[in-house]
């Protein structure tokens, strides 16, 4: 079995954010855009570790995830690219991100006008029915990004090149010939 080249995934994952950040044309494939995911899960749990010890977990994590949205829904819009939907089904992504702000606002103008009962009582229901509509849309992103992409090119670009997590073979490095 091939070993993972852990410091292609983190080229990977760091080439994403550098040189695609606002990157929604074109087409990414399944293996390149599921490593992208898994290091970004690894340094979101990091970053939430830190948070947590450091003691501002919730800003912190907060800070991440505002700061790698672009490329995140750049990254999935490219995906869906490649599976022949259409890119812009990745701002879906921050379906829950608007619903969250919407609830916050809803949150206060309700404690404002009925008190802390009033609160509880509309905003439990409504909580759980915008969860439910989250989970909803990150089930189904993640079901059209697991789909293998159109082969040949399609109408967001040509087919993406094979990308693998191994190591490229090593090629020994031969000296120039000396110049005579």
């Amino acid at each position: 079995m091939d070993q993972i080249d852990i410091n292609r995934l983190w080229q990977n994952f760091t080439d994403t954010i550098t040189n695609h950040y606002t990157d929604f044309n074109g087409r990414v494939g399944r293996t390149q855009f599921w490593y992208y995911i898994a290091v970004y899960i690894v340094v979101a749990i990091l970053v939430s570790i830190v948070g947590s010890i450091v003691g501002i977990g919730s800003g912190l994590r907060g800070l991440f995830s505002l700061a790698l949205l672009l490329p995140n829904i750049g990254m999935t819009a490219r995906r869906l690219q490649d599976t022949g939907r259409p890119g812009t089904w990745a701002w879906l992504l921050i379906v829950p991100l608007g619903l969250a702000i919407l609830t916050g606002i809803f949150a206060f103008a309700t404690w404002f006008a009925l008190g802390l009962f009033g609160l509880w009582l509309i905003l439990a229901p409504l909580m759980s029915l915008l969860g439910l509509a989250s989970l909803a849309v990150a089930i189904a992103l993640i079901y059209f990004c697991a789909q293998p992409g159109t082969s040949g090119p399609n109408q967001y670009g040509p087919e993406p090149a094979q990308w693998s997590p191994n190591a490229p073979p090593a090629t020994p490095a031969t000296p120039p010939p000396a110049a005579t």
